[in-house]
């Protein structure tokens, strides 16, 4: 498995963040990007996971699902309106640094 944490933000993360974090040679996918615009929350948490993928969302249907045992590559969550596109760049960078795949695997990391 990778040693660094790679991400999946859904359509309701500002693709700046994407931007962002792509700036920072972070590896990471968005829903629109991968044609997964009409797709479940199931689809899209089971597309993050084949590809070892955190899924960053600001829906808490994925907490749902995390709590229905769904297995995943990792969860991030926050609300909508918490942080700035740059306050949740700087919190992601964090996990990205802090944390592997393996301690995000079927973990929610609450933003």
């Amino acid at each position: 498995m990778a040693t660094q944490i790679s991400f999946h933000l859904d359509e309701h993360v500002a693709t700046a963040v994407a931007h962002g974090l792509r700036r920072r040679a972070v590896d990471v996918t968005t829903t629109v990007e991968e044609g997964l615009m009409s797709s479940t929350d199931e689809e899209q948490l089971a597309y993050a996971t084949a590809a070892g993928r955190v899924m960053v969302t600001h829906d808490v249907d994925y907490l749902v699902l995390h709590a229905q045992q769904v297995s995943h590559a990792g969860i991030c969550y926050c609300h909508q309106d918490k942080f700035s596109v740059g306050a949740l760049l700087r919190q992601l960078l964090l996990l990205h640094d802090c944390l592997t795949p393996d301690e995000m695997l079927n973990h929610v990391e609450f933003l």
